[in-house]
Parts: C-alpha cells; structure tokens; sequence
C-alpha cells in the first residue's frame, strides 16, 4: 500500500504555521512568531519550567529552544531564575508583557482550529484526533 500520510502531516505543519504567522501578521501581533507561541502556551498553562519540561511539551530540541529562549528573553517574553531543587536549571517564568499577549493569541488559535476544521463534522474531528494521537504515540515510543 502507498501512503502519504507524513508526507502530508508535514505540508500541513509547513503550511498551518505560514498561516497562523500571516494571522499574527494582520493582528499586529509581533513580539512573537508561531513558534514562539508554542512556548507562551505551554508556560501560559503554568510557568516556572525548565528547558526539559518545555522541550518535552512543545517537542522542540534543547538546542532549538535555547535560541529562541534567549530572543523571547531580550524581547520582554520571559525571564529566568534558578531552580531552588537544582542549581543547575533555569525555570522560565512569563513576564507580565507576555501574560498581556495571552487573549490575542487564543483568539487567533481559535481562527486556526475553525479553519483546520472547516468542513468536519464533530465526530470526524473527534476521529481524526483519534487517530493523530495513535501517530504520535507510535512516533514517541508507545510501541
């Protein structure tokens, strides 16, 4: 059997983060790109994580989130502070900046979901869900 299933997952990434940017774009929202957001939901659910614990959530490397820690750093997103367990973590906490841009992000999330979904009844959503969750455990090492 022919499958293109990865092949389209990844064009659907490529793709749904060029929107969501040109959304952030025509909000006038530029103190973050798509990326970026990834990050801010994760610590907006809860801060003071290390960079393990955001890597692990957001699946971004360690190398890739350092960098883009130390820009959302020099742009007013986060602050960091050591770990009171281990001197040798950080823990990333939002800074008010970044708590302000929480509503405007969520907005355009919610734009995102209509349009990734636009078509599909609810339990087509509800299955094909399903069925991503079973990708990405098999990806993550459930089998």
């Amino acid at each position: 059997m022919d499958t293109r299933g990865g092949f389209l997952i990844s064009r659907i990434k490529q793709a749904g983060g060029r929107r969501f940017d040109r959304m952030l774009d025509e909000a006038g929202i530029d103190a973050f790109n798509g990326a970026q957001g990834r990050i801010l939901y994760v610590l907006w659910q809860g801060d003071g994580l290390t960079i393990s614990q955001i890597g692990s959530q957001t699946s971004l490397a360690n190398t890739t989130l350092t960098s883009m820690l130390e820009r959302m750093e020099a742009g007013g997103l986060i602050r960091r502070a050591p770990s009171p367990q281990d001197r040798r973590a950080q823990l990333i906490f939002l800074t008010e900046a970044a708590r302000a841009l929480q509503a405007d992000y969520e907005a355009i999330s919610q734009r995102m979901n209509a349009l990734y979904y636009d078509g599909f009844t609810e339990d087509e959503v509800r299955q094909l869900e399903g069925y991503l969750m079973r990708i990405l455990h098999n990806l993550e090492g459930g089998k």
